[in-house]
């Protein structure tokens, strides 16, 4: 059997592992979907998002693309981020990182990528802003750890930025936006600990697209 075939047996064994151990499993499965989450990840196949949770199918819904973007050009992200707020009423939103991603050491390397240049450019952007802090780091392994922990910080504000996280939050109180690193090497998830209101009070001059930010909320307390 080639091994594109034996995905098909792996899948039947799957299947009959969950019944075994709850026979109501694909029943409950098929129900409408109610995750509290929405994660948005690395396309990296080291990375599977409700697994590293330790979360079970229907607990989380995922968003993956190369290196954990969050580009305000890119209607899929964006859908995406509309449709977890919007008709999934998700608490969280979890950009996810993970050390040794291969889309931000590209974007460290002078090199030209073809198609993948655009894509790239968000990382290289990140490395410009922060470029003094990175060329501090002489070990080149730290520096690309920082990065990868720069972006996530990014594209976690980036996701703040949204109108549909900020109209959410101005009447709901949720979702919260979190930044987190996975270690491939420990398989430990990092919380950054990002300050999700300190960045929504900080953007909110330039960022605010509800027109309410202002008005309800002159000493800046969320």
């Amino acid at each position: 059997m080639v091994a594109y075939e034996q995905i098909f047996e792996k899948n039947r064994r799957w299947v009959a592992e969950m019944q075994s151990s709850d026979p109501d499993f694909f029943e409950k499965l098929a129900r409408d979907q109610t995750p509290d989450y929405l994660y948005i990840g690395c396309s990296d196949s080291r990375v599977p998002a409700n697994e590293i949770m330790g979360l079970e199918p229907g607990e989380v819904f995922v968003h993956r693309n190369i290196a954990n973007l969050v580009n305000n050009t890119d209607l899929n992200v964006l859908s995406v981020i509309n449709y977890a707020i919007v008709h999934l009423d998700v608490k969280h939103i979890i950009v996810c990182g993970h050390y040794n991603c291969g889309g931000v050491k590209a974007a460290m390397t002078p090199k030209d990528m073809g198609i993948l240049n655009p894509w790239l450019r968000n990382i290289r952007d990140v490395y410009r802003v922060h470029h003094a802090e990175l060329d501090a780091i002489a070990d080149s392994e730290l520096r690309y750890n920082k990065l990868v922990e720069l972006n996530v910080l990014e594209q976690a504000t980036n996701v703040i930025k949204t109108a549909t996280v900020q109209k959410s939050y101005m009447a709901k109180g949720y979702p919260v936006v979190h930044g987190w690193v996975f270690d491939l090497h420990s398989g430990v998830l990092i919380d950054l600990n990002i300050d999700f209101k300190t960045i929504l009070n900080d953007i909110r001059s330039i960022y605010d697209l509800t027109g309410m930010l202002s008005e309800h909320h002159e000493d800046g307390d969320f």
